[in-house]
């Protein structure tokens, strides 16, 4: 009995909605709009979060990279100019920095890159998209790439600045399809040829960035024939993690002879860890998050107001019909409770749009950077909660004013 009556006012309520079309809909968007803000980023972050955990990952536990830049960069532009005006650690300074720090390290990888090349075979093409990137016979170790076919760059590579490369499964896929085999074929790119002499396997994103879509050269190679302006970047690897703290200590030292500072000058590098990312990461999350909150905080707020404004309207058109129902027997919680589940029905039908809404924005951001798809559940059910709640507490008033009025002032409303 008590579920049917509960269904009945349920059903009565959407009727009383459904009257009011546009009222209505524009109620449920106040809500929507701070449901989707929220629910958006929280889902671009979380695609975020799980994209740097992969790439943490891909690097290992002990190793840390040396460069000109911080992970990430914040601040004012004075500090962001400070970065610039730094020198580019060259191919010098890393060959210093490996014969200071000798044995020390488990190993040691320099690095440089170049976005946005195309590659060439034949009549096929990638997108200008591709990463030029001139490595020496350490970078696929240090970076986690595994060879799926072919050799790897080598000491003879560097030395003699072989005009060879190692392909990205991504680029081999575009320039020879499934069944050809690249080996010894002869490539361009930005007009320059290599011979390729391996393929890695397939690695997948990192920090929003495909780990496939890669041309290695080596970097003796790049140097001498790129003419771009950049700096490298080394990897260190720890020969555990005991002596990881002490490695970056020795590593700090040796850069800091390589690049010939005094003692009272400041380091003019940076010592990137996966501690380090983490804590960046933490500091941009923290900001979007808490500018997020405070969107979404307004715009419930004012959805809250609009729809306690919208009731108290509904409780006034409807004095009659209130007065009408309870002559004829309807008890004062029956009235109390159809007027609170239009005040949530509001809510939740706004809530629910902005879920929708939100986490497919949330992806569409994620597909747009390569990141992983994801739904934050919990997000979505602690959204779900705060809906309902406004939905109660801002319709309360009106429904306890709907369940106050007197049945006989009722009926002589005009309305």
């Amino acid at each position: 009995m008590a579920t049917m009556m509960i269904r009945e006012t349920l059903f009565q309520a959407a009727i009383s909605l459904a009257a009011n079309k546009l009222r209505s809909a524009l109620t449920t968007l106040g809500v929507a709009v701070g449901v989707f803000s929220i629910i958006a980023v929280m889902t671009a972050l979380d695609a975020v979060e799980r994209s740097v955990a992969t790439g943490l990952s891909s690097l290992g536990a002990n190793t840390f990279q040396i460069q000109k830049y911080p992970a990430t960069v914040f601040g004012s532009r004075h500090q962001q100019d400070q970065y610039a005006n730094r020198k580019d650690i060259t191919w010098q300074q890393a060959l210093l920095f490996r014969k200071f720090m000798g044995a020390k390290a488990s190993g040691i990888g320099f690095v440089i890159t170049r976005q946005a090349s195309q590659a060439r075979f034949a009549n096929r093409s990638t997108n200008p998209d591709v990463i030029l990137t001139g490595g020496d016979e350490n970078f696929a170790k240090a970076g986690g790439f595994d060879l799926a076919s072919g050799r790897n760059l080598n000491g003879n590579d560097i030395l003699y600045a072989s005009d060879t490369a190692v392909l990205g499964s991504e680029v081999a896929d575009a320039l020879f399809g499934a069944g050809e085999n690249p080996l010894s074929r002869q490539i361009k790119v930005d007009g320059k040829v290599y011979t390729v002499i391996g393929v890695f396997t397939k690695k997948g994103a990192a920090f929003g960035q495909s780990q496939d879509n890669i041309v290695l050269i080596p970097i003796t190679r790049y140097l001498g024939h790129i003419n771009e302006k950049s700096s490298l970047s080394i990897t260190v690897e720890a020969r555990s993690q005991k002596e990881y703290p002490a490695t970056i200590d020795q590593a700090i030292g040796s850069m800091r002879l390589a690049r010939g500072l005094t003692v009272r000058e400041p380091n003019d590098f940076e010592i990137r860890t996966n501690e380090s990312l983490v804590e960046s990461f933490r500091e941009f999350q923290n900001t979007i998050t808490a500018g997020a909150f405070i969107i979404s905080f307004m715009a419930l707020l004012t959805a809250g107001v609009g729809i306690m404004n919208i009731m108290l309207v509904s409780v006034t058109e409807r004095t009659r019909e209130i007065g009408i129902r309870m002559s004829i027997g309807a008890p004062r919680r029956t009235i109390l409770r159809q007027f609170l589940l239009e005040a949530l029905l509001l809510s939740i039908g706004g809530g629910v749009v902005g879920i929708a809404t939100g986490a497919v924005a949330g992806n569409l951001v994620a597909l747009k950077f390569n990141l992983p798809l994801m739904f934050p559940w919990g997000w979505m059910v602690a959204a779900m909660f705060v809906c309902s709640t406004i939905g109660v507490s801002f319709g309360l008033f009106p429904a306890w004013k709907a369940a106050g009025l007197n049945p006989v002032d009722a009926l002589r409303s005009s309305k």
